[in-house]
C-alpha cells in the first residue's frame, strides 16, 4: 500500500471560497515531503498587504476546511500560513496593482531585461518607469517578473 499523497489542486479548490470570504486571494498551496510530516504552505494575500491577525485567522480557517475534507488524510503535517513574500513573481493583475511605486526587475519573453518602477497597470498590461522613460508591457511578454529589495530607497 503506497502512501498518502496530498492533492495540491484539490486542496486549493477547497481553500479558495473560505480564504475569499475573508478577504484574501489564495496566492500558492505548496505540499512539499519534510521527514515524516510533510509540510503543507499556504500563501495569501490582499490590497493593502496581510496582517499577523490574518494570517491567524486564515490558519484557523485553513485547519478547519483540511479536517472537515479530510484533505490531508491520516497522516500528520505542518501547515504554515503565510503572506505572499516578495520573493514571489508577479503573475496577475493584482500582484502589479498591489506592488505600484516598488522596483521590478521584468525577464522579457524576447529575452531583454528591464528594470523600473511599477506605475499604473490593469488587466492587460503595466507601464514601468525606466530610468524616467514610460515603458508599457503587455503581461503576457513577460517571462518572469521579480519585487526588488531596496533598502535605502529615497522617497520622492
Amino acid at each position: 500500500m503506497s502512501p498518502f499523497s496530498p492533492d495540491s489542486s484539490r486542496i486549493t479548490d477547497a481553500l479558495r471560497d473560505p480564504l475569499s470570504e475573508l478577504g484574501l486571494d489564495l496566492e500558492a498551496v505548496e505540499v512539499t515531503p519534510a521527514g515524516k510530516r510533510p509540510l503543507l504552505r499556504v500563501a495569501v494575500d490582499k490590497d493593502g498587504g496581510v496582517t499577523l491577525d490574518d494570517i491567524a485567522v486564515a490558519t484557523g480557517a485553513v485547519s478547519e476546511t483540511l479536517d472537515d475534507d479530510d484533505l490531508m488524510g491520516e497522516q500528520a503535517y505542518t501547515l504554515e500560513v503565510t503572506s505572499r513574500g516578495v520573493d514571489r513573481p508577479l503573475t496577475e493583475p493584482r500582484h502589479w496593482r498591489r506592488n505600484h511605486d516598488r522596483l521590478v526587475r521584468a525577464n522579457l519573453r524576447d529575452g531583454s531585461q528591464l528594470t523600473g518602477r511599477v506605475g499604473e497597470s490593469d488587466d492587460t498590461g503595466v507601464t514601468l518607469d525606466v530610468s524616467g522613460a514610460h515603458r508599457r508591457l503587455e503581461y503576457d511578454a513577460i517571462a518572469k517578473a521579480l519585487v526588488q529589495i531596496e533598502f535605502n530607497r529615497k522617497d520622492p
